[in-house]
């Protein structure tokens, strides 16, 4: 897995020398960022926790509350995700959305559609632990109607395993008829279908589906679903095709156009570095006739686009 990062453990690491360095940083007057940004991208997150329990030992601090002092703005929330354990990250990207006024419907999206089985399970059990509350409650309480129901099928974590080569016919029969066969949508087959099936047993029911209704799966989605919903379904059909392009289309148009959206593109660069950041800046060029790099470079500035370009690892202009 590690191969497909573009942040790697760092060899000769030691978690003392690596405090003190990050003591003296922030120490007296000024904050030197460039020595912070180069030490944290270059080491793996397990080995940013060992930091941390390092300069408690050493310093009596809170390495975190030490960073949030002396840096800010989008500098400063890139570093503090850095900083964070993976799953705790996704746990709290989650709590916000759920929290916040009204619901980050994106995050929830982002998120549950493109985590494995194994790390829903572990999001459940940390949101648990870290705020002594029940996810899919709090999801169900903030969301309704179908793109509720979704959620609720994605957050059980229990895809079937394989493919069912006895079904692929079947399922996209059943998808054909629920959509663009009927007057009006039976969007709970939908959410059955994509909800329950494996990643390559849809990708072989995609196939089927368009040799019987002549569209793309993504195309009868667009017409026959709207709102939240579709965004939900189309995320899940795009992740069961390729994990690595989603998350690249995802921060093509966060850059793209107007404004950038600096949430999305800190939160998958933060959680993709270390599994598959390498695949998505490869699907991003063969996407988009343009590289990550290039495109981070022009739509960020500062230290925050410094850090990014590091998660980023290389141009492939």
């Amino acid at each position: 897995m590690a191969a497909k990062g573009t942040v790697k453990p760092y060899p000769k690491f030691d978690a003392n020398a690596d405090a003190t360095t990050l003591y003296k940083a922030m120490k007296g007057l000024g904050t030197d960022e460039d020595t912070i940004l180069q030490l944290l991208t270059a080491r793996s997150n397990a080995q940013r926790q060992q930091i941390a329990a390092a300069y408690k030992t050493l310093y009596g601090k809170d390495l975190i509350e030490d960073l949030k002092s002396e840096l800010g703005g989008k500098f400063e929330t890139v570093i503090v995700g850095l900083m964070t354990p993976p799953t705790l990250y996704d746990v709290q990207e989650l709590r916000n959305a759920i929290k916040g006024a009204g619901t980050d419907e994106k995050v929830l999206i982002e998120i549950l559609a493109s985590r494995t089985a194994k790390q829903v399970k572990d999001i459940i059990a940390t949101y648990k632990q870290e705020y002594d509350a029940d996810l899919e409650e709090d999801v169900t309480g903030d969301t309704s109607g179908h793109f509720r129901r979704m959620l609720v099928v994605l957050l059980q974590a229990s895809r079937q395993e394989g493919v069912n080569a006895g079904c692929i016919e079947s399922d996209a029969k059943t998808l054909f008829a629920a959509g663009e066969q009927k007057y009006g949508t039976d969007e709970d087959q939908f959410i059955t279908i994509l909800g329950n099936r494996s990643a390559e047993h849809l990708r072989k029911v995609f196939d089927q589906y368009m040799k019987l209704s002549g569209y793309e799966i993504e195309e009868s989605i667009k017409r026959e679903t709207s709102g939240s919903l579709q965004g939900l379904l189309l995320a899940v059909v795009k992740c069961a095709r390729s994990v690595p392009a989603y998350f690249a289309e995802s921060l093509y148009y966060a850059m793209k156009g107007a404004g950038t959206d600096d949430k999305t593109l800190m939160q998958i660069m933060v959680s993709r570095s270390e599994i598959d950041m390498l695949d998505i800046r490869a699907q991003f060029r063969k996407m988009f006739a343009t590289s990550l790099h290039s495109m981070i470079q022009n739509d960020t500035s500062g230290d925050y686009r410094k850090t990014l370009l590091l998660l980023c690892g290389g141009d492939d202009a």
